[in-house]
């Protein structure tokens, strides 16, 4: 097994006064103690060399991020010093450099962050197509789940791959990664923690009444006032697993609200959902059901952006029919290849 270290992009949240970057940092790495300003260039000196890497951003106070050897360089934009900390490796948890780059009160109130993307190394992306194998999902006179989104999922990565974009599936046919069904969410979950994804993307088929319709999609997090939980339950697995799974899930939320890495992330796949959303909307004329967030195991894991969407109520008269349709799928395919490759910058 190789020992090498591959750094990640800069995790990056927006808080009130500053705008934090979070490094992650290689094994026996001496901790920085302070970094060098030179006009709007601040510098950090390490004592190991990291991958290279850049982005840009756009952020209060911040403009590019460049990692070349042992050097970590900040372009910024306005005054004032960056203040400097690190964290040793802990827990399993690498050790972390964190970089405050001040802003004014009025920047913070008229900017937020997005995003940054990568320079440096292709775009990859996550397509997880729900459930597989001896999971159908849901099933209707019209349509079973699984063979919806392995379709959809299919027609995606077609899409993205000729925009350049690297396409990973968590499954590439009717299979499933396990046949335990905690084991094969969450190991779908974490196939986008290798540092290189720059997004995490699971496809599902909604189902309830005849009368239900229309799409929604999720982020990680505590459900909305209001949600119902019956989903999040179904999609973790139904039943006792279900509950077992989401209540789970529903403490780490809880859990993650005073982690600014986290709500940083949690943004950016706000973010991502949003251009989803709004794309598939527009794409099919189906009804907004909006984004929301809620506590899907699938969503859980990965340290990228990643959303789960709903696109379309198979137990519908209306969508069901649709939903059977190849050019359907090929309109929701086309949305969210648009969204995705939007959101990350790809031409």
């Amino acid at each position: 097994m190789c020992g090498c270290f591959s750094a990640a992009a800069p995790r990056i949240g927006s808080h009130d006064g500053y705008t934090r970057l979070v490094f992650e940092l290689p094994a026996k790495t001496s901790l920085p103690t302070s970094g060098q300003l030179s006009g709007q260039t601040y510098t950090v000196q390490l004592s190991r060399a990291l991958p290279s890497e850049s982005g840009v951003i756009n952020a209060p106070g911040l403009s590019r991020w460049i990692i070349q050897g042992q050097r970590i360089t900040l372009n910024l934009r306005g005054g004032g010093v960056p203040k400097l900390s690190a964290l040793p490796a802990a827990a399993g948890q690498a050790a972390r450099l964190s970089i405050d780059v001040p802003i004014s009160a009025k920047t913070f109130a008229d900017k937020k962050v997005t995003r940054p993307t990568s320079l440096s190394s292709p775009v990859t992306v996550v397509i997880d197509p729900g459930h597989g194998g001896v999971f159908p999902g849901m099933s209707s006179q019209w349509v079973v789940e699984k063979n919806i989104t392995m379709d959809v999922a299919l027609r995606v990565r077609s899409k993205l791959e000729a925009r350049g974009v690297k396409v990973i599936l968590t499954r590439s046919g009717d299979t499933q990664i396990s046949t335990n069904l905690a084991t094969d969410l969450d190991a779908r979950s974490r196939l986008a923690n290798n540092g290189k994804v720059g997004a995490f993307i699971s496809i599902h088929v909604n189902a309830g009444g005849s009368g239900a319709q229309g799409i929604e999609t999720y982020y990680f997090g505590a459900p909305m006032a209001g949600s119902s939980r019956s989903l999040a339950v179904e999609e973790n697995g139904g039943g006792s697993l279900g509950l077992e799974l989401t209540k789970r899930a529903s403490t780490t939320a809880q859990n993650l609200l005073g982690d600014l890495v986290a709500q940083a992330k949690l943004t950016f796949s706000r973010d991502l959902a949003a251009k989803v959303q709004q794309n598939l909307v527009q794409a099919t004329g189906a009804v907004n059901r909006g984004v929301r967030s809620d506590t899907f195991v699938v969503i859980l894991h990965p340290t990228t952006p990643a959303i789960l969407t709903e696109i379309g109520f198979g137990t519908s008269p209306t969508e069901g029919p649709k939903l059977a349709s190849a050019a359907y799928r090929d309109q929701i395919a086309g949305a969210i290849a648009g969204a995705i490759a939007s959101y990350l910058h790809v031409p």
